[in-house]
């Protein structure tokens, strides 16, 4: 009976492997369709960067009647006014910090955790702040879930940066500002490297590089875009 019951349970075991295995192909599929059609043919060369858009499970980091969109070369609603943005985009923002193993970053603007988690795929810790509690509270749970434990989430206003933790060796942030708030400049390491859209919510923003060489400060401008607003705690 012992021998039956083993028998059983190594049976139930592997019906329920192979059960799951197409999904996960097919999730590894489009990923990998993702970063070759929508990413690497773009110009997007650094490896960490297509290792990890390759890596994060995106569809998990969308709402559930969304899950079939989610690798679509666009950005995706996520409740509360806010988005996950384009995939195209967060390789660009990841790969414009020219992270390294070791970095300390931060994000503003959790939204779903996704790109927190993209982050966590190539650097040493990531600190990301959220500002609507909803959002902020599942993407921790999220993350947490699936296993980034590098990740600290914090639901606060991203404007103030997080000061406890400065200074941080890149911060990217996912919100249009109308201007680089002071606090990120600060936060920001000597040597350090800022990516931040910056505009009026109702017209195409422009995406910034802000560096920061021995206390100076130069910012460049990359590309049109258009994201969500910067809102801030009243």
């Amino acid at each position: 009976m012992k021998r039956t019951g083993a028998i059983l349970a190594l049976l139930l075991l592997l019906l329920l492997t192979v059960s799951s295995a197409p999904a996960d192909d097919a999730g590894r599929a489009a990923r990998d369709e993702m970063v070759r059609t929508q990413i690497a043919d773009r110009g997007i060369r650094d490896p960490a960067t297509l290792a990890a858009m390759r890596a994060v499970p995106r569809h998990r980091f969308v709402p559930p009647d969304l899950a079939e969109s989610a690798y679509a070369d666009e950005p995706l609603p996520i409740g509360y006014g806010q988005t996950i943005s384009q995939p195209y985009i967060v390789a660009f923002m990841t790969e414009t910090l020219r992270l390294k193993p070791g970095h300390k970053v931060l994000e503003v603007g959790a939204g779903s955790g996704y790109q927190a988690a993209v982050l966590a795929r190539i650097v040493r810790e990531v600190f990301t702040i959220e500002i609507v509690p909803e959002l902020g509270n599942a993407a921790r749970e999220r993350l947490r879930m699936l296993g980034y434990r590098n990740v600290r989430a914090h639901v606060a206003d991203g404007y103030d940066g997080w000061p406890e933790e400065a200074p941080f060796d890149a911060i990217v942030v996912t919100a249009a500002a109308d201007h680089i708030p002071p606090p990120l400049i600060r936060q920001l390491r000597d040597g350090g490297r800022m990516v931040i859209p910056v505009g009026s919510p109702f017209f195409v923003q422009t995406l910034m590089l802000v560096e920061k060489d021995r206390g100076k400060i130069r910012t460049t401008s990359l590309m049109p875009v258009r994201f969500v607003p910067f809102t801030r705690r009243r």
